[in-house]
């Protein structure tokens, strides 16, 4: 981590303004871009890239590939660009919605990607078919075994591979053989749809890089049961011999749920297959690093312990701790990949070997300043006084309610130890300017406020609520709001905490 005083603004590309019901990577993301080149940042942290869908509440932390990408977020403008397709098939534009609109974004963009899949096929140049070919043999390791996923998935019906005809759940060498031959055509044009989304991913990244803007990625620690991953590697995970799900991931009750989360997704073979599982792993961390200049590793705790609960299970009450891959797997990455540039989830229940394993290899945790006031703030790691250089200071993440919603709800005591605190009467419509005011004067290298707090929104402005399974991942951003006066306004908190972007060029 760089250990520059820095800042950066939390918002996912789906929540980005768009006319195709989805934020994407098209111009909005470069105006994005300009917006945190003008406000001084030097950090643009998303969620996961992964591909989602409706079975999973298209939730990011629980994608159907842990390489590939939601090509939901493809632009079709820039497929226009580049004559891939032609500005007549584009749908008439509607005003954009304050919420992400999966169904139609889904309807829009299969309908689009298919007709570039035509013209390209048709009509594409000699240079963006090599350029394809190359792609499909640099991403060969993993862009086989999701392309020919995803076309089964469309073949069956979008089920879950789990529901599959035994054969092919199974991998029976004859059936997927015959299918494979079959679905020829439908497995090559996932591998276009997944060219599409690198390329265009790529262009937006180099156009960050080059304004000093670096892209803040971010990994769930387990990957979705319905993915390519597990139904292509069935022998790294927990299951039966029918491949159903011995035991589960979750965690124990905390700060979100009084009978903890259970994720129901399979849990790695950490002991059983550690070659192997590790193997994976730092493919999967090297693949995120091509892909991201700073990586959060979701629910670091995991490394340390997981907590593990029975398939059978209701709440994840009556789970168990579980010893995780600890030292071993980053003594693994740190010989792959030198200098780390890592960053550990460490909220929720965190004991000594947890903290002993991230100061092991000097890995940053998070200070979330919604949980500082809850009890005396004296001795609370959260509340700024105690922030320590390194590590990420948030007035809150994507499990958060904003600050605003989470002042509305907190209770007379809270609202009492802010007011202390910070010395100020607390107005309700303004209290995001105090906490962010705090972020900003931590002695933390890096502060990250979401963009819902730099704008000021209440509890309608919320990611994510955990242990819900509906109703998610749809805020969006509105046109227009990150204008030049935000901008002005968060420049100015740059410099008056020394936290103005350093003028130099990504070496990327």
């Amino acid at each position: 981590m760089n250990h520059n005083r820095s800042a950066g603004i939390l918002l996912h590309i789906s929540s980005l303004p768009s006319p195709f019901g989805i934020g994407d990577l098209g111009p909005e993301s470069y105006a994005f871009a300009d917006f945190l080149q003008k406000s001084g940042l030097t950090y643009w942290q998303i969620l996961p890239l992964s591909p989602t869908e409706e079975s999973s509440g298209h939730s990011p932390y629980s994608g159907l590939s842990a390489f590939a990408g939601n090509i939901l977020l493809i632009s079709p403008e820039h497929l226009v660009e580049e004559g891939l397709l032609q500005t007549t098939d584009l749908p008439e534009e509607e005003k954009a919605s304050d919420q992400v609109d999966f169904s139609r974004a889904t309807a829009i963009k299969t309908d689009l990607l298919q007709r570039s899949w035509q013209y390209f096929k048709e009509g594409a140049s000699p240079d963006l078919q090599n350029e394809f070919k190359t792609f499909c043999k640099k991403e060969n390791e993993w862009l086989q075994d999701y392309s020919l996923y995803a076309a089964l998935k469309k073949h069956f019906g979008i089920k879950s591979w789990t529901d599959w005809p035994e054969e092919v759940r199974l991998r029976k060498k004859e059936a997927l053989q015959q299918l494979q031959q079959q679905l020829e055509g439908e497995t090559e044009q996932e591998k276009y749809f997944q060219f599409l989304f690198y390329k265009q991913w790529f262009r937006l990244k180099n156009y960050c890089n080059e304004r000093g803007i670096k892209i803040f990625g971010d990994i769930p620690f387990y990957v979705g049961y319905d993915s390519s991953d597990v139904w292509s590697h069935p022998d790294l995970f927990k299951l039966d011999d029918q491949l159903e799900m011995e035991v589960v991931s979750g965690v124990p009750p905390d700060y979100f749920s009084e009978t903890g989360q259970l994720w129901r997704t399979p849990v790695f073979k950490w002991r059983e297959r550690k070659k192997e599982v590790h193997h994976w792993w730092v493919r999967r961390i090297k693949h995120s690093l091509y892909i991201y200049d700073l990586l959060r590793l979701d629910h670091f705790r995991a490394f340390s312990a997981f907590w593990e609960v029975p398939a059978t299970e209701e709440t994840a009450i009556n789970g168990y701790w579980v010893e995780g891959p600890g030292e071993d797997l980053f003594r693994k990455l740190e010989k792959e990949i030198p200098d780390l540039p890592l960053i550990a989830e460490d909220l929720g229940e965190i004991d000594q070997p947890v903290r002993d394993l991230m100061e092991q290899f000097k890995l940053p945790g998070m200070r979330v300043l919604q949980f500082a006031f809850g009890d005396e703030p004296g001795h609370n790691p959260y509340a700024p006084h105690n922030h320590i250089p390194h590590c990420l200071v948030y007035t809150g993440t994507h499990d958060n309610n904003t600050v605003r919603g989470w002042y509305d709800k907190a209770s007379a005591k809270e609202k009492q130890q802010l007011a202390k605190y910070s010395g100020r009467r607390i107005q309700p419509q303004k209290v995001q300017e105090v906490m962010i005011q705090m972020a900003m004067s931590s002695v933390a290298y890096i502060a990250v406020v979401p963009m819902q707090d730099f704008l000021g929104l209440g509890e309608e402005g919320i990611m994510n609520r955990p242990s819900t399974a509906t109703g998610n991942w749809k805020w969006r951003m509105q046109k227009g709001e990150a204008n030049p006066l935000l901008a002005k306004n968060i420049a100015r908190l740059c410099r008056l905490y020394g936290r103005e972007r350093k003028e130099e060029k990504s070496k990327k």
